[in-house]
């Protein structure tokens, strides 16, 4: 049955679907959320190129497996009629578009980042970033562990204790633990859904302008963030936003390649880019080693999501069956959800320096609890203004 799904004759050539991913990575705004949202509403209702069961497959596998959750079902779906070549084409149409916008913002960064008109810019910006991804982080929190009701607290308490130890161990050590987003995946599949091969002796399985820096680079430091983004890209679960804890704990604290303020401006270029708002690592990797650095930091957080998507998309429908992967990915989403609340509180007690910001913070939250479909551009342009008008006016 399975090989019956991805030999099904196509309704679309390879060049199509290319082109759809290629336009939806140049003007897709939205996050992750709204760009699943455009790839059901185009693919499955408008011109019928998917089934309904084929793109929720899809959805499945790229909840479950680590990586950007839009770029990995964009990959998913390129593979299910044409294959490697199809997963390898709309991967790339996806992301390229996003990466090159992402490092022209990183040049002029470089550029006028300094200037009185840039900080202001970035002092409203930031601010509404901190009220943008503490708000995602309330989503992500009820929408992947529970309500903030009693009843649905109770019966998810093991999850929301994973939660609450990945918030203050973050906000402790001001970094991403790795090791205990494992641990908990592990306990919490142990605990709900202990695998078969526990009861037997088993091998675990495993898994270009003059001032703009463009072409500055070291070797040792290519090598550092080459490892460093593709442990990033191999063990963030979820939702865009949901890599900005591991981000921060490495770029800012770890290995010091930006500051507080150079990092908050990442993620909300990021935002105001169209695409998978993971390409932030391209803007991350530009500032800190130039053009190569961006190539190397974009390709090695998306390498592990397009490998894992390969390869298990030709057996999929045996491995979402599987009671305990879902049991460990959910153990696993529950810490890292907390690390990203943990990262909110870090970047916010840092970035939130007076009033004006703190109601900047406050009217993001505000507009998008309260204005239908408010995207998160919109938000970080209105903020763009009010930084420049309560520096210069």
């Amino acid at each position: 049955m399975e090989e019956q799904n991805l030999k099904t004759l196509p309704k679309y050539s390879l060049w199509e679907i290319t082109l759809y991913y290629l336009k939806l990575g140049t003007w897709g705004f939205g996050g992750p959320v709204a760009l699943v949202g455009y790839m059901q509403r185009d693919l499955v209702e408008n011109k019928g190129w998917l089934t309904e069961e084929e793109y929720k497959e899809g959805l499945a596998l790229a909840q479950l497996a680590p990586g950007p959750l839009a770029a990995q079902l964009g990959i998913y779906i390129g593979f299910v009629h044409y294959g490697l070549i199809g997963a390898t084409l709309t991967g790339l149409a996806f992301v390229l578009p996003s990466f090159f916008m992402v490092v022209l913002l990183g040049m002029a960064y470089q550029l006028y980042g300094g200037l009185a008109w840039m900080q202001a810019v970035f002092y409203g910006v930031g601010a509404a970033v901190i009220g943008i991804i503490g708000m995602s982080a309330y989503k992500l929190t009820i929408k992947s562990i529970s309500k903030f009701e009693l009843p649905a607290m109770k019966a998810k308490w093991l999850l929301w204790l994973f939660y609450i130890a990945g918030i203050i161990i973050t906000v402790i050590t001001q970094k991403e633990e790795i090791l205990l987003f494992i641990a908990c995946g592990i306990g919490y599949m142990l605990i709900k859904e202990p695998p078969p091969w526990l009861k037997k002796p088993a091998v675990l399985p495993v898994t270009l302008l003059v001032g703009t820096g463009f072409w500055h680079y070291d070797g040792k430091k290519l090598e550092e963030m080459g490892w460093f983004f593709l442990k990033a890209g191999t063990f963030v679960f979820g939702s865009g936003l949901a890599i900005v804890p591991f981000l921060h704990g490495g770029v800012v604290n770890q290995f010091g390649w930006l500051n507080e303020h150079q990092f908050v401006d990442s993620v909300a270029v990021a935002m105001v880019t169209p695409g998978p708002v993971v390409i932030t690592v391209g803007f991350i990797g530009y500032l800190v080693a130039g053009f190569p650095g961006a190539c190397v930091a974009a390709l090695a957080t998306f390498l592990p999501c397009y490998l894992f998507t390969v390869a298990l998309a030709p057996s999929f429908k045996k491995i979402a069956k599987n009671a305990s992967i879902k049991a460990f990915v959910d153990g696993i989403t529950a810490t890292v959800i907390g690390a990203l609340v943990g990262s909110v509180i870090i970047i916010g007690l840092r970035s939130i320096i007076d009033i004006p910001t703190a109601l900047i913070a406050i009217v993001a939250i505000l507009a998008l609890i309260y204005i239908n479909k408010m995207q998160e551009s919109y938000i970080i342009g209105l903020a763009a203004v009010i930084g420049i008008a309560i520096k210069f006016l």
